[in-house]
């Protein structure tokens, strides 16, 4: 009798036990635009591993992940790479506006190969004979959105489109043409160099010729079944542990350093593509 009670009672602390340290338990999905993605991965797996709740990611153009929450009404959080697509969301009614946060902000660069081989200095070099560009599709990834408001507030559209010769399918791609040295430059987002040090450099366009700066944001969908812990998530990303691990990976998390590389851009707004344009 003894022994089953002491079986019974060491059962019973094992069980009891079995949850120490895990605050939660439960899954999340989240549609993430790839602008985030290293720093979202260590991001969802510190967050799983402090409260036991998975975060499964997935990643693509913010365009088509808004196109995959709408099609299969489902996912827990939208985490596009821009604002623009927040407000595309909204407008569908698919996100909980209550809950939307600014986890990170991103610069608008032009990215080039290693060494900048080409000597490209600025905008205007992009359009010289004999360049080839990359930019994000601008009909679903917010970076090329961003390509195509930057060369038309700059008077540029025209001549750089050009030499514009892929649209990717996301920002993880456009970074991808040049660790694959298959253009010269993309216009890119300034953490693009953390992501690949060995085989992208930086120049920067000038304040003035930005006409906006980005951030990424992330909302609860209607759709979400944990909703609860939805909110949780994206309360860890902009908390002291979510910010140190997006700065680590180059992000800015404060308007006030995004603000010192153009001073007088918008943060936030929406751009609408140019009818007449075609990519």
């Amino acid at each position: 009798m003894k022994k089953t009670f002491l079986l019974s009672l060491l059962l019973l602390l094992i069980f009891t036990c079995w949850g120490c340290g895990r605050e939660e338990t439960g899954t999340l999905t989240a549609f993430v635009g790839s602008a985030s993605k290293p720093a979202m991965e260590e991001a969802a797996a510190a967050f799983e591993k402090e409260t036991g709740i998975k975060v499964y990611l997935n990643f693509g153009g913010s365009g088509t992940m808004l196109s995959q929450i709408e099609l299969s009404q489902s996912g827990d959080l939208y985490i596009p790479g821009s604002q623009d697509y927040i407000a595309k969301a909204d407008r569908k009614g698919i996100i909980d506006t209550t809950s939307i946060k600014k986890i990170a902000y991103l610069i608008p660069v032009i990215s080039v190969q290693r060494g900048n081989p080409e000597n490209i200095m600025s905008l205007a070099d992009l359009a010289r004979t004999g360049l080839e560009i990359g930019i994000g599709n601008p009909q679903s990834v917010c970076l090329g959105l961003y390509a195509i408001e930057i060369f038309e507030y700059n008077g540029l559209l025209d001549d750089i489109s050009k030499n514009i010769i892929v649209n990717a399918e996301s920002c993880e791609k456009t970074a991808t043409l040049l660790s694959l040295k298959s253009v010269d430059a993309v216009i890119g987002w300034d953490v693009f160099h953390h992501w690949d040090p060995d085989n992208i450099d930086t120049v920067y366009i000038a304040g003035e010729q930005l006409p906006r700066l980005a951030y990424v944001p992330g909302a609860v969908t209607i759709f979400s079944v944990d909703k609860e812990n939805a909110r949780k998530f994206l309360d860890f990303l902009v908390s002291e542990e979510g910010r140190l691990i997006f700065e680590k990976w180059g992000y800015i998390t404060t308007e006030k350093e995004a603000r010192a590389f153009a001073p007088d851009a918008e943060i936030g707004g929406e751009y609408q593509l140019p009818a007449s344009y075609q990519p």
